[in-house]
């Protein structure tokens, strides 16, 4: 596996032309990495919206690609290089992740309406073949260490802490006959590095508190 994202898909176009309804000036963000690698907010992606925009009346007065516009220094970095278009603008969408969108939302200045064009759908990992594989969901109290890192939260539908439940048939997922077992990974995993012993251990219930949102880390004071 390589490469951390979050994945996102493009909203219908008649659901954006929808919500842009009385805007008819637009500036478009793309983003330089997620959206680029799902291929829904890269150059292409952007050039093509901006098309689309034109061919339904709209005015687009710019765009820009930001390599991660969820940093905010970047966006800020931006929209400094873009201000001309920025104060003919009315709208500026977004076609990234919610942390993109929210991103412009907070370093907009002009009191602009800033809209989503895409929806986010899950955090990932990308394989070496360009694939997606949803495989955490930052629960806030990670078990890696016993289940040799693989994750029965998220890659066991039911969330089980504890091994398979009895519906697991040949090794397979009962909710997906085509998905292995998150259980049976992890037993294999361990045995392969001959620490069997630690499924053994119950784990106990997990504190759902510390997934209770929104969540913050300060760092600086």
């Amino acid at each position: 596996m390589r490469g951390t994202m979050i994945v996102t898909k493009r909203k219908p176009l008649e659901e954006i032309t929808g919500f842009l309804k009385g805007q008819d000036k637009v500036f478009i963000v793309g983003c330089g990495e997620c959206s680029t690698t799902c291929h829904t907010g890269g150059e292409k992606e952007v050039v093509e919206m901006k098309q689309y925009l034109e061919s339904q009346g709209k005015k687009v007065t710019g765009w820009v690609i930001p390599n991660a516009p969820c940093i905010a220094a970047q966006t800020k970095t931006a929209f400094a290089q873009n201000m001309p278009a920025l104060k003919d603008t009315q709208a500026i969408l977004v076609m990234s992740c919610g942390l993109g969108v929210q991103s412009v939302k907070a370093c907009d200045r002009m009191g602009l309406e800033v809209l989503p064009a895409c929806d986010s759908l899950f955090g990932t990992l990308m394989d070496a073949k360009g694939n997606f594989h949803e495989v955490c969901s930052n629960c806030g109290e990670c078990v890696l260490d016993k289940t040799g890192c693989i994750c029965p939260i998220t890659r066991c539908p039911k969330g089980l802490l504890n091994g398979p439940c009895g519906g697991v048939i040949k090794g397979k997922c009962e909710v997906d006959r085509e998905r292995d077992c998150a259980w049976v990974l992890i037993y294999k995993e361990l045995e392969k590095k001959g620490q069997l012993d630690k499924i053994k251990e119950l784990s106990k219930p997990k504190d759902y508190s510390k997934t209770t949102k929104p969540h913050k880390m300060l760092v600086n004071g």
